[in-house]
């Protein structure tokens, strides 16, 4: 086979055909030669160094290989598909190497440890202080304090749910911890 340095577009469509229908040698290693240089010369501005760029090529041209059946003249030229293969490989590698490698030491990925014994007994009486406490309250401060700071709702989302004014909520949830921290002794809650 004789090919051109230059090939026109209906020698590039041709060269596809044949490796889609016949898996032609001869047709990739036309296309290769035509391509792989500018595959590389294309990474390579696109910011690879040399050895990803060549690395780049070569990958697009492997997919060229398997994927040349699924090459649809109607759709894009075999310059644009290939080049586009070349694109998404290096967006594809250049994902991969964003992605940071787990340390499994890390605190972070550690499970919490176990409350020690002495802090849960504490935290448990606290918590049956402030419901004892939270008996002693009227039931619409109670039910303020439970959308607030049990259900995690904003005080406009409790003023949209109660039908009440927003300083009312603020204003009964005010005087709620207020009488909480009376009936607890506590300075701050």
């Amino acid at each position: 086979m004789t090919q051109t340095a230059n090939p026109d577009a209906q020698s590039l469509a041709e060269w596809m055909r044949r490796l889609a229908e016949d898996q032609d040698r001869d047709a990739f290693a036309a296309l290769f030669e035509y391509f792989a240089p500018r595959i590389k010369a294309y990474m390579m501005r696109s910011g690879s160094d040399d050895v990803s760029a060549e690395e780049f090529a070569q990958e697009a041209m492997l997919m060229v290989w398997r994927r040349a059946a699924s090459f649809d003249p109607a759709q894009a030229s075999v310059a644009t598909w290939v080049f586009t293969i070349a694109r998404n490989k290096r967006i594809d590698a250049f994902r991969r190497s964003n992605r940071p490698e787990l340390d499994p030491d890390d605190p972070l990925l550690l499970p919490a440890a176990e409350p020690m014994q002495d802090d849960k007994l504490e935290e448990d009486q606290t918590a049956d202080a402030i419901r004892t406490a939270m008996a002693d309250l009227p039931a619409e401060q109670v039910r303020m304090l439970k959308m607030a700071f049990y259900e995690d709702k904003a005080h406009s989302e409790i003023a949209e749910e109660t039908g009440l004014p927003l300083g009312t909520v603020k204003s009964r949830l005010r005087l709620a911890m207020g009488k909480l921290r009376t009936i607890l002794g506590e300075t701050e809650l």
